[in-house]
This record gives C-alpha cells, sequence and structure tokens, in this order.
C-alpha cells in the first residue's frame, strides 16, 4: 500500500483530502499538525479524533 503523510490542520480542505485519499485513493494516510501556539489540547484532542475518523493511519 502507497503512503502519504498530509498537513492536517482538521479544516474542510485537508479534511477532504484526508478522507479522499484513504478511501477513494486507498492510500496509508498519515496526518501532521504542528501547534505553533494556537490550539488549546481539546482543540488538538479533536483535530486528532477528526482525522482518525476520516481515515488516517496515524497523526502526530
Amino acid at each position: 500500500m502507497k503512503k502519504v503523510v498530509i498537513a492536517y490542520s482538521g479544516g474542510l480542505d485537508t479534511s477532504f483530502c484526508a478522507k479522499y485519499l484513504s478511501v477513494e485513493k486507498g492510500l496509508e494516510v498519515h496526518a501532521v499538525s504542528v501547534n505553533t501556539g494556537g490550539f488549546t489540547e481539546a482543540d488538538i484532542e479533536k483535530i486528532r479524533a477528526n482525522a482518525y475518523a476520516l481515515g488516517a493511519t496515524s497523526y502526530e
């Protein structure tokens, strides 16, 4: 299985990409976010849960 890493913000565009790449293209999706101070811990947990729900294999 081919793998892909996406910069995942949890927004509409990257959420679409995560689902499209995992479900439609059959890729192993690894989602990555960088917290530059704009996210709370609750935000990060919600983003993490969404990434997995949309088909990501991992989230960092």
